[in-house]
This record gives structure tokens, C-alpha cells and sequence, in this order.
């Protein structure tokens, strides 16, 4: 492994995604990704006894599911990094203490997924590691209870609002064998603009991605157009846009047409996602379902996924504390 640049990791031995598993909840199965999931929930409680147990049953379904693809036993894999939006990261937690796997939790809020695809990359890459699976997940219900309020308030939520998707993706990284590779990682800044308004997400994360697209472009002497499509994690809608401002703004080239956001992707505009979908579920179930069999499919060549999550808490929302983005990106590709 080498480095490029101030921010940019190359894998000189790039991991291969030996297979990779998506779970998407009832809303999402309603959406216009549904036929890419591999799993879709017609109860998003699981038959558990509360929502954040319900999360951590479908981490573990989906890791599983991700390792039977491969026909690995769960005790082959050398380090499981996964990481969620609950208190301590207990879903990904509980699910690896069912797991019995080696656990290094990881947490970027929604950006948590790419983040694990980064550091698992670095260790195979490095030798420290032969295998690594990398999830991420997250639940409406309780991301809500957790950041927002009770469901049973029926809050009403403010337009620039995203909606949390009960969805979770696992990608199972090897050192050696077919398939496509993780060829770059580029880490991210915490930035911030002074957005105050805790439901306006892609406000808050939209700056911090263009900093770590400008960084990357700037590390590998690239630009959008190496690319057959950019994919950012979940600044919704409205995030989306404001990314291409930016970008305009700074004469950083962006075609739109090479643009897509995983959250502005998981939900039609009628369901009232308002500005679309977001959660560390979303980045991970969209690259896990759509954006990876696209890429095997011949679809796409090389992708660059950047993931994008606001570090904020519930108590530094109630301090008044403005909201940093985070941003991390990787570079997928086809081919030997």
C-alpha cells in the first residue's frame, strides 16, 4: 500500500469484493431499488421485542448472507468492521458478538460503511489481514427514537428532513481471487459551515464531500470524467444540489449525468422520504445491491463511491451546536 497526495491511500494489492449482501425494510421494498436487494423485510421488527434488537438481527442476516454467497464459514473471516447510528454502535456490536467474529467498530455517521471499506482495504492490503467483511446498517425507528423523537409523537417533519432507511449492506473483502477490487481509499476532513438545523443533513454533509472530491481529484491526478459514475451516500435531494454548486462554484468539473446520491436513488419522490433517503444503511444497501451488481454486470467500470454522514449527537443538538460533515470515498473497479 502507498499513498498519494495528503489524503489518499493506493492499494498496490487491492482487496476483491468476494461477495456482497443488501437488506432493505417494507418502505424501501416500495421503492425504486427494490429488485436490486437481495432481502427484503415485510416486518421491519423481525419478530424481536424492540426496534434496535430488530437491527441487529438483520446485520447478522446480512453478513450471513453475504458469506454463504462466498461459502465461507463466519470463523474464516479474520475481522468483521461494521458500525450503526445507535448509542455505542450496538447493533453492529451484538451482531458480532452472534457472529463470533473478530470486531473493530467503526463509526463515520453515514458514512460508516465506505469508511469500513477504507480501513478493511488497508489491512488486506497491508498483509495484516487475508479477509474482512464490512457492514453498516440502520433502522427508521431507531434512528427516530435516538435523534429525533418517539413515533408515537407523530412529529411532523420539516421538508429539508431525510428519511432513515431500515436497510444494511455487507461486503465480504478478500486478498486474493476474482471479482471486482477496492483500488483507492481517500480519507475525508471534518468540515463545517455553521449549519445549526439538525434535520437539514445535506446541507451539513455537502461541503465535506466536495472537500474530500476535490482532495481525491487533487491526490490521483484525476477528475469526475475518469469515471463512469460518482456515487455519494445519502446527501438526498437537496444535498445533491447544493454538491453541484459547490463544485460549479470552485471550477471543480461535476457533470451532472456522472452524479448519482444513494439517497436521492432509494425512494420515489411520492413515498414523503422529503429530501430523500439517508442512514448508514443507505450508502451500504445501495453500493451492496445496485451500484456492485451494476459494476459486475459490465454497466459500469469504475466507480468511485463517497459516502457522507453529519457528526452530530442528540446532546450536541441540544446544546445548540452546529452540525460537521464527514466525507469518505473509495474507488471500485472492474477487471484484474
Amino acid at each position: 500500500m502507498s499513498r498519494a497526495g495528503q489524503q489518499t491511500f493506493v492499494y498496490d494489492r487491492p482487496p476483491v469484493i468476494a461477495a456482497h449482501a443488501s437488506v432493505a425494510g417494507p418502505k424501501e421494498a416500495q421503492g425504486p431499488l427494490a429488485p436490486w436487494f437481495d432481502a427484503l423485510l415485510e416486518d421491519d421488527l423481525l419478530g424481536q421485542k424492540s426496534w434496535e434488537l430488530a437491527e441487529m438481527e438483520m446485520v447478522r442476516r446480512c453478513v450471513m448472507d453475504a458469506l454463504n454467497q462466498a461459502r465461507m464459514p463466519a470463523e474464516s473471516v479474520q475481522a468483521l468492521l461494521g458500525g450503526d447510528l445507535n448509542n455505542q454502535i450496538i447493533a453492529s456490536s451484538f451482531a458480532a458478538r452472534a457472529l463470533g467474529m473478530p470486531f473493530l467498530g467503526q463509526y463515520g455517521a453515514c458514512s460508516t460503511f465506505v469508511q469500513a471499506l477504507a480501513v478493511a482495504s488497508a489491512l488486506i492490503s497491508g498483509g495484516f489481514l487475508d479477509s474482512a467483511a464490512c457492514v453498516a446498517s440502520s433502522h427508521f425507528c431507531t434512528a427516530e427514537r435516538q435523534f429525533r423523537f418517539p413515533l408515537e409523537l407523530g412529529t411532523q417533519r420539516p421538508p429539508q428532513a431525510s428519511w432513515t432507511a431500515t436497510a444494511c449492506g455487507c461486503a465480504l473483502l478478500k486478498g486474493e481471487g476474482e471479482g471486482l477490487r477496492i483500488t483507492s481509499g481517500t480519507l475525508g476532513r471534518v468540515i463545517d459551515l455553521n449549519i445549526t438545523d439538525a434535520n437539514h443533513m445535506g446541507a451539513a454533509m455537502a461541503p465535506a464531500v466536495f472537500d474530500t472530491l476535490a482532495a481525491h481529484f487533487s491526490d490521483m491526478g484525476r477528475r469526475a470524467e475518469d469515471y463512469d459514475l460518482i456515487a455519494t451516500g445519502d446527501l438526498g435531494w437537496i444535498g445533491r444540489d447544493l454538491l453541484l454548486e459547490l463544485c460549479d462554484a470552485a471550477g471543480v468539473s461535476l457533470p451532472p449525468d456522472r452524479l448519482i446520491d444513494c439517497g436521492a436513488s432509494l425512494f420515489y419522490r411520492e413515498q414523503d422520504a422529503h429530501a430523500g433517503g439517508s442512514g448508514c444503511g443507505c450508502v451500504a444497501s445501495v453500493s451492496c445491491g445496485w451500484l456492485m451488481k451494476r459494476l459486475e454486470r459490465g454497466e459500469l467500470n469504475r466507480l468511485l463511491l463517497v459516502g457522507s454522514g453529519a457528526m452530530l449527537s442528540p446532546t450536541s443538538s441540544q446544546q445548540g451546536q452546529s452540525v460537521p460533515g464527514i466525507a469518505c470515498a473509495v474507488s471500485i473497479e472492474r477487471g484484474r
